[in-house]
């Protein structure tokens, strides 16, 4: 027997993100979702938090509210558009062809990175510190740290506060040695791990930015650590850098002004 009231959340649910989704595309306010689907304020608060809480809604520090990465972990599809996966499989292929290591897709979500899709170069030794679908706290990873080394320095303080019970679990990561390496980041333009999440194998990463310099996805390559010394690892990070521009350009292209939320409107075909 259906339940009127469960059925009555679910549709309000979905108003909610059909309002977030047609609205602004730098975010909206709780009351303007209000005004779009006719809820009461209070009770669109009580829903938009629930939805944070389940990943299918985003919320920045500023209040502004976007859809959540985690509809593209549940496969979502978006009819007519092609799936941000697809769009960047080339790019991943020829990142894992041209280093011959282990390339990462990595997005935000919330205060954690979430891994999209992977590519495995020739190189024998494979780097597979990450499978798609795995998360972490933000910052933790090269492609993770460069994520959130383009959020405000508000955000970041935000996000590492977030994630503080959660950074006891990686050895050597700590709230101040976070903010050390987005300072590091931004000095030198990509981040690296030198193996700090497991030894003998490093990474360099670089965030594609949205028009305003919001985080949009992480291209990361890792490998041992004998294959990042400095030489290498610059090519590698300039080889990234490329890549990303070209990315963003692209990005911009599609969605007619390149922003974190515009991307949303690029959800996958098939959840890789």
């Amino acid at each position: 027997m259906d339940d009127p009231a469960r059925n009555q959340s679910i549709e309000r649910a979905t108003a909610i993100l059909r309002a977030v989704a047609a609205g602004d595309p730098s975010g909206s306010r709780s009351s303007d979702i209000a005004a779009a689907t006719g809820l009461s304020r209070s009770t669109t608060h009580r829903l938009l938090a629930a939805m944070v809480t389940a990943g299918v809604i985003e919320q920045e520090a500023t209040g502004l509210f976007h859809l959540g990465w985690d509809l593209f972990a549940f496969g979502t599809k978006a009819a007519s558009r092609r799936g941000l996966v697809d769009l960047i499989q080339p790019i991943l292929d020829r990142l894992a062809e041209r280093t011959s290591d282990t390339v990462f897709l990595s997005v935000r979500s919330n205060a954690e990175s979430l891994c999209i899709d992977r590519r495995e170069g020739s190189f024998p030794i494979r780097t597979l510190t990450l499978s798609v679908g795995d998360r972490r706290p933000l910052g933790v990873g090269a492609g993770s740290l460069a994520l959130l080394a383009c959020l405000t320095d508000a955000e970041i303080e935000t996000t590492v506060s977030a994630n503080h019970a959660r950074l006891e679990a990686y050895a050597g990561f700590d709230a101040t040695t976070l903010h050390e390496l987005v300072a590091q980041t931004r000095r030198q333009g990509y981040a690296f791990n030198n193996g700090r999440i497991l030894a003998g194998m490093s990474a360099v990463g670089v965030a594609v930015t949205g028009d305003h310099g919001e985080p949009v996805v992480a291209l990361s390559v890792a490998a041992i650590d004998s294959r990042m010394l400095p030489e290498r690892r610059e090519n590698i990070a300039a080889l990234l850098r490329t890549e990303a521009r070209a990315l963003s350009e692209e990005l911009g292209r599609l969605t007619q002004g390149l922003g974190s939320a515009g991307l949303r409107q690029l959800l996958p075909a098939r959840h890789r």
